[in-house]
């Protein structure tokens, strides 16, 4: 049986719900076709370190995970200054991210006029953490993390321990070890985790507090590096008998390693921001994207938006009366 046409008021009715429906965001200013563009994911560092493989790693699956294209952009320069400004100056609507840390959201920003702070992002997750540890030479006369800082202690400032840069949360935790704990080292900054690891490696410092990234674990695994104290609020699995900090009486001191995170500019609309967040927990439980990063440095437990947030606002509150 053929069924009755509808008449035109009803046909109008149709019409308006549907573009009604179209248009309705939640409230949240959000889009209901995200992605529908290519995104791109800024790295502010150079190509072959750890944030860029991290964020290689995580933008391929979220290329799958979303079905849209990701391009991975490499920006470095001003300490993280240049991805950044990129990043706050785009539009609000999630094809433009990057992987954020402390030392570019917080640390840059205290040091440097660049005109923005932590606060002109979208936090959106956890990617990867990297603890930093401080280790000597195979040959160190320093065998154990007591041995290093009675040495400290005994003789203030004679022992050298390279970090890489003066005004990265490596530099800034030996400086608060001096001035709140009395354990008084003389900070040599470096460029980067080879130049560190050549001067230790040479005999040109006692000692290195370095990001522990693929290419250190290597040298510890090797035993060219001995890993003497973790960074981290608890022992590393994967360095069961290397004591942290905080074990050692050090308080506080725990920011000295790296959180990767993932961020939009101000404004994300909520629901992007879901949508995001949900796509790279699911990323961060897939096996192939873990071993990518590296098992050890994706954290057991998801760190969503609001943890990322903490990690940032945390960095700014203990650096700011130091740096600001």
């Amino acid at each position: 049986m053929r069924r009755a046409p509808c008449s035109a008021p009803v046909l109008l009715l149709v019409a308006v719900g549907a573009l009604a429906g179209c248009g309705d965001d939640g409230g949240d200013g959000g889009s209901g076709d995200y992605p529908s563009a290519d995104i791109r994911l800024l790295v502010p560092y150079a190509a072959g370190g750890p944030t860029d493989l991290t964020t290689r790693t995580v933008g391929s699956c979220l290329e799958s995970e979303l079905d849209a294209t990701v391009i991975v952009e490499n920006l470095p320069g001003g300490s993280g200054a240049l991805a950044t400004t990129e990043l706050i100056g785009a539009e609000p609507d999630g094809h433009t991210l990057s992987l954020v840390t402390a030392g570019t959201m917080v640390l840059t920003p205290l040091a440097n006029e660049v005109g923005y702070t932590y606060e002109d992002i979208t936090p959106i997750g956890v990617m990867a953490e990297v603890p930093s540890v401080l280790a000597v030479g195979e040959n160190s006369p320093y065998a154990s993390a007591e041995d290093f800082v009675e040495a400290a202690e005994a003789d203030p400032g004679t022992l050298n321990v390279g970090v890489p840069g003066a005004s990265t949360p490596q530099g800034i935790e030996l400086q608060r070890l001096a001035d709140e704990h009395d354990v008084e080292v003389t900070v040599v900054p470096f460029d980067g985790n080879a130049e560190m690891t050549a001067a230790l490696l040479g005999g040109n410092v006692d000692a290195v507090l370095i990001n522990a990234s693929t290419d250190v674990v290597e040298n510890i695994e090797s035993g060219s590096f001995v890993p003497l104290i973790a960074s981290s609020e608890e022992r590393l699995e994967w360095l069961p008998d290397v004591p942290t900090f905080t074990e050692l009486g050090f308080e506080g001191l725990t920011l000295s390693g790296s959180t990767f995170g993932l961020a939009g500019p101000a404004d994300l609309p909520d629901d992007v921001v879901a949508t995001l967040e949900d796509t790279l927990r699911s990323c961060l439980e897939s096996d192939e994207v873990r071993e990518g990063i590296g098992v050890e440095y994706v954290p057991e437990e998801f760190g969503d938006a609001d943890q990322l947030a903490e990690v940032l606002e945390r960095t700014q509150e203990v650096y700011e009366p130091i740096l600001g």
